[in-house]
């Protein structure tokens, strides 16, 4: 019984050991590289463990690079791998832009996934440009019409611009920027819609792709759609505007007249008063006449008189007055 455990323990412990071996010492992967006709030892493929990187990663790329009449460096490989790069879509990029006669070396195609774009994307954009739709852009055209345009635009990626070209959102900007620009300086929206292909010549002309990963080919406007009447509510609101500031001064006139009004009407009654008091000392001024003798019963007499005649001829002129009114 001891004995039969023992084979066991050794049995286990070989298949442990030969799995360990075979983890370190891939030969498999080894054979593989060999009749793919990639030139790479047991060492190497031993000491990749140790380097921190995966020997099927290496081996695969490198197969598939030699399959498309590539020369791939393994070191180079590494070293892409331990720089935090994508392997595997590096030589499917290489590989495609090869197929496709496009001129991407492997300094270029490391450098442009190091920057966190996806290399292979942009060589598949290479060959198959790709349509952009722009989201509704509002402008105003000259006439105060309100015009809201959609565009699609075709865009193939530049592989030269791809590290520190601007992306989607930049060229989606600009585009936007163009139409209104373009349907702001048209004097009329009538223009705008008889002519759309106006707008894509105008915005094309600006060379809205500077600086970008892309190389603009077309802006297509797909659709033009009639929005506010901008110009009449300005008009309206301005209207409005002058309406209230009218309304302002009137009521600003008719309270400097109510204030005149009241300030006459004190001056009235002021000069009223006046009077009044006169009237009052008349009576006193005649008995102080008679008293000193500088006014005589008959000298009296006829200011009564006249007095009375003045009273008349004013009751004949208003009558006469009134008469010629009816």
């Amino acid at each position: 019984m001891i004995e039969s455990v023992g084979t066991w323990g050794m049995v286990i412990g070989v298949i442990v050991l030969l799995f360990i071996i075979l983890y370190f010492i891939p030969i498999g992967l080894w054979f593989s590289a060999l009749v793919s006709g990639v030139k790479i030892s047991l060492l190497q493929l031993f000491l990749m463990r140790f380097r921190k990187v995966p020997p099927g990663v290496i081996v695969r790329a490198l197969i598939e690079g030699t399959k498309a009449g590539l020369h791939l460096n393994r070191n180079d490989l590494e070293a892409h791998y331990l720089a935090g790069g994508h392997v595997a879509n590096v030589v499917h990029a290489l590989v495609s832009a090869s197929k496709a006669n496009i001129d991407l070396t492997f300094k270029v195609a490391t450098a442009i996934d190091l920057a966190g774009r996806d290399v292979f994307e942009a060589v598949q954009m290479s060959v198959n440009p790709k349509v952009i739709n722009t989201p509704p852009v509002t402008a105003v055209s000259k006439d105060g019409i309100q015009l809201i345009a959609k565009a699609r635009v075709t865009v193939r990626a530049s592989i030269k611009q791809l590290v520190g070209g601007a992306g989607e959102d930049t060229v989606l900007a600009r585009v936007g920027e163009g139409i209104v620009s373009s349907i702001g300086s048209s004097h009329s929206h009538k223009a705008v819609l008889e002519n759309p292909d106006f707008i894509s010549r105008v915005v094309l002309e600006k060379g809205l792709d500077a600086g970008t990963a892309f190389e603009i080919l077309s802006i297509d406007i797909a659709d033009i759609d009639i929005g506010k009447n901008i110009g009449a509510g300005l008009q309206i609101d301005q209207a409005e505007a002058d309406k209230n500031i009218a309304q302002a001064k009137a009521e600003e006139r008719r309270a400097m007249a109510i204030a005149l009004e009241q300030e006459m009407k004190a001056k009235a009654q002021e000069a009223r008063a006046k009077v009044i008091e006169a009237e009052v000392k008349v009576p006193l001024a005649i008995s102080e006449a008679f008293k000193s003798g500088n006014l005589g019963i008959m000298d009296y007499m006829k200011y009564n008189n006249i007095k009375a005649d003045t009273a008349m001829r004013g009751s004949i002129a208003d009558d006469e007055q009134n008469d010629e009114k009816e």
